[in-house]
C-alpha cells in the first residue's frame, strides 16, 4: 500500500517537526509510528477509513526505517547492497552492479521520500538543495561517494546518482580471465612502469578505467615512489611507496577548498617516481604539462570515445586553465609527455545476446610519439588492437617508438626481456 505509507510517512514527520522530536532517537521514533500505525488500524476497522493494514507491524518497521536510516535506499547506503551507482529518476529506482549490468531495484519508493533521503544525505555535509539551488554534487557517506542532484525546474522530476567509490585490488591475472586483455598487452603496461613514462587510461564512463589503473599499480615495482591525487580514495597504492592525497570541497563559507590542481602542483616540488591522477577533468591537466620537467612517470584516465579523442580532451582541458597558452604548444608536451594511450570500453546491452552487456575490455593500445618539428597534431600508432567486442586483442606488428623502446629496454635486459619479447609472446610480465 504505497500510498497508506506515504501518508503515514508524512504524518510521522510531522510529528517529528511539531513535538521536536530527535529523529535519531531510535525509541522515540519507534514509539510515534507506533501510535500512528495503531490510530490508522482501529480507524480503518470501524469501516471510516482506508482498509486495514494485513501486516501493521511490517508498516512499522518501513517507516522506522525511513526515519531513522534512508527508507527503502537504506541497502545503498549500509554496504548491504553491492553495487557501482545508484540512478533515481522520480520514483523509478535502479543501479548498476559491479559486473556492470543495469538492475531494477524492486522495493516501491515516491518522488516525496527520495526528495527526503537526499536532504538527509546533503545535511550531513552542510548542504542542501532546493528550488533556489537545484543543482548540487558534493561528496557523503564520509567520502565514500559522490552524490548528484538535479531537481525541478531544472528537471521535470528528481534526479540523482549516487556514485561508490570502492576501491579494487584487480590484478592482470583476473583481466585476463575476463578477457579484458591479453598477457601481451598486460606485459607492456607492467614493463612501462618500470621507468618513467606516461600511460593514458581512455573510455566512457563506467568502461573499466579504474580497474585498470588498479591493476597496473598492483604490478607496480613496491619500491615505487608514488604520490597518488583523487577526490575520493579509489586507488590502490597500499603496497607501494605511496603518499595518497584527497581533495577537500569548500566549507560552508566558501573557504578552504583545495583542488586536486593543488596537489599535482604540490606534487610535482615533491619529487615523486610516479603521479597517479585518478581522472584528469579540470584543470589539473595544466598542471600535469610540468611532469615531463620534474622528470616523474604519470599515470591517469580521461572521459572520451578513443585514444585520441582522450588526447585532444586533455590539450582542450589544460588549455582552458592555463593564461594565454598555445594550443599547439601544450599539444607538444604532452606529445612528449604521454607515451601510450590505453582505451577501454563497456559493451553496450544491445550489442549483447541476453541484452544486460557489461563486458569491459581493452580496444586499443597505442604509442604517442613526439610531435616533429612542424607537425601540428598528434600521430598516434596502434600497438594492440581489438576489432570488436569478444574478438581477440592482438598485436598490429607495430613496434614502440625507437626512443620509448629504449628507454623500456634499458629495465627489461637486466631480466632477460626485451619489449620484442613481450609484444610478440615469447615472455610475460603479468
Amino acid at each position: 500500500m504505497p500510498d497508506v505509507y506515504e501518508e503515514l510517512r508524512r504524518q510521522a514527520l510531522d510529528h517529528l517537526q511539531r513535538i521536536e522530536l530527535d529523529p535519531t532517537d531510535a525509541d522515540g521514533v519507534l514509539e510515534l509510528v507506533r501510535r500512528l500505525v495503531d490510530g490508522y488500524q482501529i480507524e480503518s476497522t470501524s469501516g471510516a477509513g482506508s482498509p486495514p493494514l494485513h501486516d501493521p507491524s511490517a508498516m512499522v518497521a518501513r517507516l522506522a526505517r525511513s526515519i531513522l536510516a534512508y527508507g527503502p535506499l537504506t541497502p545503498f547506503m549500509d554496504d548491504s547492497l553491492r553495487y557501482e551507482e545508484l540512478i533515481v529518476h522520480g520514483d523509478q529506482v535502479s543501479y548498476i552492479d559491479p559486473s556492470g549490468r543495469l538492475i531494477a531495484h524492486p522495493e516501491p519508493v515516491s518522488e516525496a521520500e527520495v526528495t527526503h533521503v537526499v536532504s538527509k544525505l546533503l545535511a550531513t555535509v552542510g548542504a542542501s538543495v532546493d528550488e533556489s539551488r537545484p543543482v548540487v554534487q558534493t561528496q557523503v557517506l564520509d567520502g565514500r561517494a559522490r552524490l548528484g542532484v538535479v531537481m525541478p525546474p531544472v528537471a521535470d522530476r528528481i534526479d540523482v546518482t549516487l556514485r561508490r567509490y570502492l576501491t579494487r585490488r584487480e590484478t592482470f591475472a583476473e583481466l585476463i580471465g575476463w578477457d579484458a586483455i591479453d598477457p601481451a598487452g598486460a606485459s607492456l603496461l607492467v614493463a612501462m612502469l618500470r621507468t618513467p613514462t606516461g600511460v593514458l587510461v581512455t573510455g566512457q564512463p563506467g568502461a573499466g578505467k579504474t580497474t585498470l589503473l588498479n591493476a597496473m599499480l598492483r604490478a607496480a615495482p613496491p619500491s615505487l615512489r608514488t604520490i597518488a591525487c583523487e577526490e575520493t580514495p579509489e586507488l590502490s597504492v597500499e603496497h607501494l611507496h605511496a603518499a595518497r592525497w584527497r581533495t577537500r570541497p569548500p566549507g560552508p563559507d566558501g573557504n578552504g577548498e583545495i583542488s586536486l590542481r593543488d596537489l599535482v602542483r604540490m606534487s610535482l616540488g615533491m619529487r615523486p617516481d610516479l603521479l597517479v591522477l585518478g581522472e584528469t577533468r579540470g584543470a589539473e591537466a595544466y598542471e600535469i604539462t610540468r611532469a615531463g620537467n620534474a622528470g616523474c612517470g604519470m599515470l591517469t584516465t580521461v572521459h572520451a570515445n578513443g585514444a585520441r579523442q582522450g588526447l585532444q580532451a586533455l590539450v582542450s582541458t589544460a588549455v582552458m586553465a592555463g593564461n594565454n597558452v598555445a594550443v599547439d604548444q601544450v599539444r607538444h608536451v604532452f606529445s612528449s609527455i604521454v607515451d601510450l594511450v590505453v582505451h577501454v570500453a563497456k559493451e553496450p546491452a544491445a550489442a549483447s545476446g541476453d541484452g544486460t552487456g557489461g563486458r569491459r575490455q581493452v580496444m586499443e593500445i597505442v604509442a604517442v610519439p613526439p610531435l616533429q618539428g612542424s607537425e601540428v597534431d598528434f600521430t598516434v600508432e596502434p600497438i594492440f588492437v581489438r576489432d570488436e567486442f569478444g574478438s581477440p586483442l592482438r598485436w598490429t606488428g607495430t613496434q614502440l617508438p625507437s626512443e620509448l623502446e629504449v628507454r623500456v629496454n634499458r629495465v627489461l635486459r637486466p631480466v632477460g626481456r626485451t619489449v620484442s619479447d613481450l609484444l610478440e609472446g615469447r615472455a610475460v610480465l603479468a
